[in-house]
């Protein structure tokens, strides 16, 4: 996408058609393993690995602007980062996404900085 001067930094990740299929789709960018999520007609990039206990938030459910840990069951705000109240953790990373009608971009620049 180079409409704004910057064409190696958003990064195509997934087809449209791939993410109808799927819920939750896996990237891998930069050696950083992402989500890509769709909730309703909303569409983010997350950080794949939980920061409480690493788990694997593709195995994950999504259930109300929520991304629900498959380990120990706290969740995420999809809108924010923000976890369940309780948990001694971060809140999740989140990366900005762009779409058109075929694909489906991410930031590159947020998830590896310069």
């Amino acid at each position: 996408m180079a409409d704004d001067g910057e064409p190696a930094r958003w990064v195509a990740v997934c087809s449209r058609e791939r993410l109808t299929e799927q819920m939750i789709v896996c990237v891998n960018l930069a050696g950083i393993g992402i989500l890509i999520v769709q909730d309703g007609k909303t569409i983010y990039a997350c950080e794949r690995a939980c920061p409480h206990e690493q788990a694997d938030l593709s195995l994950g459910r999504i259930a109300d602007g929520r991304l629900h840990c498959p380990r120990h069951l706290a969740w995420f705000s999809l809108a924010d980062g923000s976890m369940s109240p309780g948990w001694p953790s971060r809140g999740l990373r989140r990366y900005p996404v762009r779409e058109n009608d075929a694909q489906i971009w991410v930031d590159v620049a947020a998830i590896v900085p310069k």
